[in-house]
Parts: structure tokens; sequence; C-alpha cells
């Protein structure tokens, strides 16, 4: 006879904390749906400031999540960024915990959480 288990959610404490920050979690998740990204092009989709994206961006590369090529155009530098395979393996880890984390949000999932039965407002004459 089988026992009911009760899903047991992780703890917060599960989740990949270098992803977790704001700023981290925006530049990879920019980066998952780009090829690459320039630094100023990062910069002005996260809206954020040239030294906060920078130090953001190497605690990233630190970790092997990003790699950022720098090159020249004439006399100007040019950073250009890439989520690693490293990097989306770790993005695709914390995606999975936290919908471990979240209730099922379907519909039906809710109405035999709550047992009661979904009745709309009544309509105002």
């Amino acid at each position: 006879m089988a026992k009911n288990r009760r899903h047991v959610p992780p703890a917060p404490s599960a989740l990949d904390q270098l992803i977790h920050e704001r700023l981290r979690l925006g530049i990879v998740c920019t980066l998952a749906v780009h090829d690459s990204l320039t630094f100023t092009e990062l910069r002005d989709v996260l809206q954020t400031t040239d030294g906060n994206l920078s130090v953001q961006a190497h605690r990233l590369e630190e970790a092997g999540y990003v790699t950022c090529a720098k090159r020249f155009e004439g006399r100007k530098p040019k950073s250009t960024y890439k989520l690693t395979a490293r990097g989306r393996a770790a993005l695709d880890d914390y995606l999975e915990v936290l919908s471990e984390m979240l209730p099922d949000l379907s519909p039906r999932s809710r109405a035999a959480a709550s047992r009661v039965p979904f009745r709309p407002a009544p309509a105002e004459s």
C-alpha cells in the first residue's frame, strides 16, 4: 500500500545565490535569449549603470557563467558577452529549483486545493 507523499519544496537556500541577485539574473536571462551582446547593449536592456554592470558581469565571468571578449573598434574598447554552457546549465538548474518552490498555479489545481468550487461574482445591474 503506497503512502501519499507530500511534495516538500526546496528551501530558498537551494537557489544558486550567484544567479539569484537581480542584475546577475537579468544578465544571465538576457544572454540566454541572445547569442551575444555588447556591454552597451546589455547595459541598455537592463537599464543599469556602467559600474554596476561591470561588477556583476565580472562576478559571472569569474564563475564561468559568461565569457567576455574584448577588442577595439578604432580607439574604443568593445566588450562582447556570451552565456557559456556552464551558465546555461546553472540557469536551467536555477529555474528548476524555482519551479519546485512554486505551487501548481493551474486553475484545476487551485480549485482542488481549496476544495471550494469556483463561483463567479454576481453581475452588477
